[in-house]
């Protein structure tokens, strides 16, 4: 009994470290900006991905991109490249890099950069005319990252 109890306690411990989300900072991006390795350890879930994607309030990719698949979204922008189908010709590698961080694939791009805290110089502190002294929080979280990539990946042609 209580090799169990010892086991199952090893073995929560384990799940947790390995649950861990990959920090913004800690992400590792390909020489053409694809991510290999997913940011959780949650596989992304394309129902939650469609309201960041669709919500002003969160992602609001919408503002720019459209969806022909989802012509009840209000509003949907021309200023980033049409999705529609988009995971028919891309991977969830790079996807994932692109959502993350799309200058890395894209550098003249101005799709924001949705998981990334440092390194910006526009971004400043307040009204002081001066750049944030500290890191600034991701836009969005590893988990809708994730979500997201498990949306687009279900826009196919046909």
């Amino acid at each position: 009994m209580k090799l169990t109890a010892l086991t199952a306690a090893l073995a929560l411990t384990a799940g947790a470290v390995w649950a861990q989300d990959v920090a913004p900072t800690d992400v590792s991006y390909s020489e053409y900006g694809e991510v290999a390795t997913p940011l959780t350890a949650e596989a992304g879930d394309a129902e939650r991905g469609m309201q960041v994607f669709s919500q002003r309030s969160q992602g609001n990719c919408v503002a720019c991109h459209v969806v022909a698949q989802y012509p009840d979204i209000a509003f949907q922008g021309e200023v980033g490249p049409p999705l529609s189908g988009v995971g028919g010709y891309r991977s969830a590698e790079e996807l994932r890099g692109i959502v993350a961080n799309a200058k890395m694939t894209f550098p003249d791009t101005v799709m924001p950069a949705f998981y990334k805290t440092t390194g910006f110089i526009r971004p400043g502190d307040a009204y002081t005319g001066k750049a944030a002294s500290d890191d600034l929080p991701p836009i969005l979280s590893a988990q809708q990252i994730e979500d997201v990539v498990a949306f687009l990946l279900t826009l196919q042609e046909g």
